[in-house]
C-alpha cells in the first residue's frame, strides 16, 4: 500500500514532465567544455544562488574548490578540509559534507568552521532539504541516512538497495531519490513531513552497459521541473517524474568516467559533472532545482 501511495504521489506530477527526449534538454553546438582540470579525482559538486560551482578532490584535494560564475577562474575556497565526497550549501548558508576520510557528517560556514554532526559513518554523498533535514547514502552498510533539523539521527533504510550512492530530491522537497552503484535502479521514498522515509521502491531503471549486470549509478540532481539526471557508466541518464528514461547524455571521454553532477552557472542551466582529473561543463535548455 505504501510503495502505491508513493506511486501516485510521483505521478501527481507527471503532468510537468511527459514522456520527453533529449532534444529537450541538449543544444546544438553546445558540447561539454572543460572548466577545471588538474585534480586526482574529482566528486562533491554543489553551487550557490549565484550559480557559482564548488568542488572536491577527494584523493589529493586541500578542501573545496570554487568556480567562479563571473570569471569561470578556478580557486581553492576552503583548505584543511581533505577526503569530502559529497558537499551541498544548506538553507542556513553553511556546507553540509561527507567528510569520507574522517567517517563523519559535518557542517562548515563559509569561514571554515566546522560543526561535527555525526562521526562513524562510511558516509558517501548527501542531500539537505529546504526544512534542514540532511539525507546521505552509506554504501557499504547498503543504507540512507537522515539527519533532522533538530540533529536527530535515523536510519532511514537499510538492505535495500544496493550500493547506495548518489542522492537527490524533487523540487517539492516530497521525493527522495538514491542511485545504485551495485545495481540497475534509482529508488525513491516519499518524505513525510517529520522527514522520516516511506514507501520504498526500485522506481527507476537504469540502462546497462553491454554485458554487465551493473549501471554504476553514481551522482545525481534534479532538473527544475522534476526529472533526475544520474551519472552512470554509459554517460548522464535523464529519467522524468514518472520514471521513464529520457536518453543518456553522451560522457565528454567515452573511456572515462563520471561521478558527481551538478546544476550551476548564472541561471543555473549549465550541467556540470566531475570526471576524474577535470570538470566538464554543458550548457541545456532545462535549468536546476535549486531548493536554497
Amino acid at each position: 500500500m505504501k510503495r502505491l501511495l508513493l506511486s501516485l504521489s510521483l505521478l501527481s506530477t507527471s503532468l510537468l514532465a511527459q514522456d520527453t527526449s533529449l532534444h529537450d534538454y541538449l543544444i546544438d553546438g553546445e558540447p561539454w567544455k572543460e572548466a577545471a582540470s588538474g585534480y586526482a579525482f574529482t566528486d562533491g559538486l554543489c553551487c550557490d544562488a549565484a550559480g557559482n560551482l564548488f568542488f572536491t578532490d577527494v584523493k589529493a584535494g586541500k578542501g573545496i574548490y570554487k568556480i567562479d560564475v563571473a570569471t569561470g577562474k578556478t580557486d581553492l575556497f576552503l583548505d584543511n578540509l581533505p577526503g569530502i565526497s559529497g558537499l551541498q550549501i544548506g538553507p542556513d548558508g553553511r556546507f553540509y559534507a561527507c567528510h569520507n576520510k574522517e567517517q563523519r557528517i559535518i557542517a562548515i560556514t563559509m569561514k571554515g568552521e566546522v560543526e561535527v554532526l555525526l562521526t562513524g559513518v562510511k558516509c558517501n554523498d548527501l542531500v539537505v532539504s529546504k526544512k534542514g533535514n540532511l539525507y546521505f547514502t552509506e554504501t557499504p552498510t547498503l543504507s540512507v541516512h537522515l539527519i533532522t533539523k533538530d540533529k536527530k539521527h535515523i536510519v532511514a533504510d537499510a538492505g535495500h538497495v544496493q550500493k547506495p550512492n548518489g542522492i537527490t530530491i524533487s523540487p517539492d522537497e516530497r521525493t527522495l531519490a538514491v542511485s545504485e552503484h551495485g545495481g540497475k535502479h534509482v529508488w525513491a521514498w516519499r518524505i513525510e513531513d517529520d522527514g522520516t522515509l516511506t514507501g520504498g521502491a526500485p522506481y527507476m531503471t537504469m540502462w546497462l552497459p553491454v554485458g554487465k549486470e551493473t549501471a554504476s549509478g553514481d551522482g545525481a540532481t534534479t532538473e527544475a521541473s522534476g526529472r533526475y539526471f544520474v551519472t552512470t557508466e554509459l554517460g548522464v541518464q535523464v529519467f522524468d517524474t514518472a520514471g521513464r528514461l529520457a536518453g543518456i547524455i553522451a560522457k565528454p571521454d567515452p573511456l572515462g568516467k563520471v561521478v558527481s553532477v551538478e546544476f550551476a552557472g548564472k541561471d543555473h542551466d549549465i550541467l556540470y559533472i566531475a570526471a576524474g582529473e577535470k570538470i566538464f561543463g554543458r550548457k541545456l535548455k532545462v535549468k536546476g532545482y535549486f531548493g536554497q
